[in-house]
């Protein structure tokens, strides 16, 4: 079971003791679970009930011990115990490691990939800029992956460069209906800043990804030093030695 899928147990069995009437609150939209701090036990933790007891107008020891029963009885979970004022603390099955293993493995680069389309249909249009089209373009993988039908689509023909530098391409080029308005518009790079597209595919996309849309990218050298100050070399040597291990695993017999 991985941290997402534990948030999502979590979750339901929120929902699970307000459908049954325990807890009187508003079903959170997420869940974080991270490693046991200090004076905590199991694989992971979740503060959970601290979150719900004032909405709940329970003590966080109360709502932790309501929704104990409902993470226990789920597979893959073998104990939960709760610390301090409240605290969730969750153990897997011993085999958990091996299981997530053998599933990466059998769904290879499919791994994490909806199973069917959800019936979701998402429109992204942005204007004629360069950033604008690959954050478009990589929110558009992100959202195929999870089973909606995406379509993307520029204010005007994308230039060559783009397509051959970066790889970028939409679904549609022009003017838009009237009713699609654009949704999609990042701050740009500025003007007089060295150009992305000679950072190379890898480099390029980085330097317009990496910052948030409201922040203005920086598209210098910077991307290209190879050293642990850049995150992007951190990235890929990280890939690098993810791929190795895989690679030595396969030769031992893995």
């Amino acid at each position: 079971m991985t941290p997402v899928e534990l948030s999502r147990t979590v979750l339901h069995a929120v929902r699970r003791a307000v459908d049954a009437g325990e807890l009187r609150v508003d079903v959170p939209e997420r869940v974080k679970v991270a490693p046991p701090g200090p004076g905590g036990c199991g694989d992971y933790a979740t503060n959970i009930a601290l979150q719900l007891a004032r909405p709940a107008g329970q003590t966080p020891r109360r709502v932790a011990e309501v929704l104990r029963p409902y993470l226990v009885d789920t597979e893959g979970i073998t104990d939960v115990v709760l610390t301090g004022p409240g605290f969730l603390n969750i153990s897997l099955h011993g085999t958990a490691p091996a299981v997530l293993v053998e599933e990466i493995l059998r769904h290879g680069t499919r791994y994490g990939y909806a199973d069917a389309p959800d019936g979701r249909v998402v429109q992204l249009h942005c204007p004629h800029d360069l950033r604008a089209v690959v954050v478009a373009e990589a929110a558009a993988r992100i959202l195929r992956s999870q089973g909606a039908l995406v379509r993307t689509s520029c204010a005007a023909p994308l230039a060559p460069e783009w397509t051959a530098a970066l790889g970028v391409r939409v679904d549609a080029e022009g003017p838009a209906p009237a009713e699609l308005a654009v949704n999609v518009r990042p701050v740009p790079v500025a003007p007089g800043d060295p150009d992305p597209l000679r950072l190379g595919r890898d480099a390029g996309r980085w330097a317009l990804l990496h910052p948030a849309p409201h922040d203005r990218p920086r598209t210098g050298d910077e991307h290209l030093v190879q050293r642990e100050s850049n995150p992007l070399f951190r990235v890929r040597y990280a890939h690098a030695r993810t791929r190795a291990l895989a690679r030595n695993a396969t030769d031992l017999g893995f």
